[in-house]
């Protein structure tokens, strides 16, 4: 059963949604400047030589850190490891080269070390930008209703309950292991992309962590490579998770599912820390992202400059803290239609 959104009582969503029901996406690309998808060679291998440059002088810091300091060159590390993904994400949506094969290659390359598999991730990550905020489509953690909740195995709700709490910051591995090793449910070429980045990336595993653990010890395993990859995992839940998720966020049924503002307005911006931004490329400018796939990274804020000059009423923006995550992670539990989100305990007192 899926709920069915009503605007009215999502405060003040209805005008919003009035503006936006004539509105195509071509429209809002039309607001945009063409210089913001004109990729830059230069720019994009400076990202990379700045990310790399970073990874490197964190594990630096990792080396010489005394114990006590070791929690701050982890996440630095992480964060910049995080720079990473964003580079590959780039990549994935060939807005990193302009030739495909350049794209899969440093990909695959910088997705390596995260364990992370590049066409798996891909593929899927598509269908979350054709299907944003889409119930039953969007698989970029679509929250769940409660009726389809309850008929869950207990361990996937107690699972769930965990991932959409305090623990949210573990989603993002769960995430990783289920969906991305899968190759099973393509077919073609897509299942052929799927298999191999799949079993790259197990083979680097198998030969990797074991040759870190008979070179270091279990010690050096923890420290070098689970450390750095669990705050690259913090990073990824966060972002993915503010990336569309707050109370006023409405998913669609896909009968009254509308493309512009699901893209528009379905999607948050987010200013964390500038040494974070750094880090992770402006990933978190990601509206424009969701406007156009073909935005490089490193032009994002010029889009979002004029995304806010255009259309800034329709513009959802946040500040990163930690009341934001507690407002998430205490109230954004099951989806409801006429609210948005109710919380687990809403959800309990409503059926009993």
């Amino acid at each position: 059963m899926v709920a069915t959104v009503q605007p009215d009582r999502l405060g003040g969503a209805a005008d919003a949604e009035n503006v936006l029901a004539g509105v195509r996406l071509r429209d809002v690309l039309r607001t945009l400047p063409k210089e913001v998808f004109q990729k830059n060679r230069v720019k994009a291998w400076l990202g990379v030589v700045a990310s790399v440059t970073a990874v490197i002088a964190g594990y630096g810091l990792i080396v010489l850190s005394p114990w006590y300091l070791l929690p701050l060159a982890w996440i630095f590390t992480g964060t910049a490891l995080t720079g990473w993904f964003v580079i590959g994400h780039d990549c994935g949506h060939r807005s990193f080269a302009n030739r495909r094969w350049l794209n899969d290659l440093v990909g695959h390359l910088i997705f390596l070390p995260l364990l992370y598999p590049f066409h798996g991730w891909r593929i899927l990550h598509d269908k979350h930008h054709k299907h944003t905020n889409k119930l039953g489509y969007d698989n970029a953690w679509e929250p769940f209703v409660a009726e389809a909740l309850v008929t869950r195995p207990g361990i996937v709700q107690w699972a769930y309950q965990r991932l959409r709490g305090r623990f949210w910051w573990l989603a993002s591995i769960a995430h990783w292991s289920m969906l991305h090793f899968d190759w099973r449910p393509f077919t073609g070429k897509a299942r052929a992309d799927i298999r191999f980045s799949a079993l790259l990336v197990l083979v680097a595993a198998a030969v990797g962590l074991p040759t870190l653990v008979l070179t270091l010890g279990w010690w050096g395993l923890v420290k070098f490579w689970l450390m750095p990859w669990l705050v690259y995992h913090f990073w990824m839940s966060t972002f993915t998770l503010v990336h569309h998720t707050a109370p006023d966020i409405p998913f669609y049924p896909e009968e009254t599912w509308h493309e512009v503002r699901s893209q528009l307005s379905g999607t948050v911006h987010c200013d964390y820390p500038g040494w974070v931004e750094f880090l992770c490329h402006n990933i978190n400018v990601h509206i424009p992202h969701h406007i156009s796939t073909a935005i490089p990274s490193y032009n994002l804020r010029a889009a979002h400059r004029a995304l806010q000059t255009h259309w800034g009423q329709h513009l959802k923006e946040r500040q990163f803290s930690w009341a934001l995550m507690k407002e998430i992670t205490d109230r954004c539990h099951i989806y409801d239609g006429e609210v948005a989100y109710r919380s687990f305990a809403e959800m309990d007192a409503q059926r009993s």
